[in-house]
């Protein structure tokens, strides 16, 4: 056999699994990229993103749930309007349950300005609330008679220090790390977008040129093919 067909055919397929490597690296399609970009983009757009928007609605969760909780002790220890008048005019700080009211609506001011309006991505303003929270429900735990004062005098306290605690745990470990994955997604995509800019777009077959075939094959055939004929003319 003629080695000459096959190693035609070893070129010609190794031409075309070089243009099919080729056609691979300049297949990155930068238009992906760029919609997620614009969905990224989208998002800061939108000024606060959805898991921080989670946070704000429940710390003002906190501060309806306590102002709830403070108007049915009103309501229950005699009537909302003398009992009012009781805890917030003759404020007494070891029978009141109005600075725990007060102390949600601390709460909510300070992360509301904090997380919603300045967007901050620090957790001092959470630290704040919390240790204030913590130390002054402590204090009055161990200092006021709330205790002898029925179910509300461990209710109110108690919810407090919760709904405080889970405010800080939700934006530590849920609201933070998640933002900072997003911002570094948005860095690794604009990365890969400036790259794939680097590259031309997606080249078609037809910029692909493909040199005719060489004749030479078919010469050396048919020339193969009269030197057989000849010996057999002489014969």
């Amino acid at each position: 056999m003629n080695p000459l067909p096959e190693d035609m055919e070893n070129t010609l397929t190794g031409s075309q699994s070089s243009h099919a490597s080729v056609r691979d690296v300049h297949s990155i399609n930068p238009t992906q990229l760029m919609a997620r970009i614009e969905s990224y983009e989208g998002r800061e757009k939108k000024g606060i993103s959805d898991v921080r928007r989670t946070f704000c609605l429940f710390v003002t969760f906190d501060l309806l749930f306590v102002t709830l909780l403070w108007i049915i002790e009103l309501n229950v220890n005699g009537g909302i309007e003398n009992t009012l008048e009781k805890e917030v005019v003759q404020y007494d700080y070891y029978s009141s349950y109005f600075d725990i009211f007060l102390l949600a609506v601390f709460r909510f001011k300070v992360l509301i300005l904090a997380y919603a309006v300045c967007r901050l991505r620090h957790w001092w303003a959470i630290a704040l609330t919390t240790a204030v929270t913590s130390a002054f429900l402590l204090a009055k735990v161990i200092l006021s008679k709330l205790f002898s004062q029925g179910a509300f005098g461990y209710v109110l306290p108690i919810i407090s220090f919760i709904l405080a605690w889970i405010e800080t745990w939700f934006l530590d470990f849920k609201v933070l790390p998640q933002e900072a994955e997003e911002e570094n997604r948005l860095l690794i995509v604009q990365d890969a977008s400036e790259r794939a800019a680097l590259i031309p777009g997606g080249l078609s077959d037809g910029q692909f040129y493909s040199p005719p075939e060489s004749e030479a094959g078919s010469e050396n055939e048919a020339e193969e093919k009269q030197d057989s004929e000849k010996p057999l003319l002489e014969l």
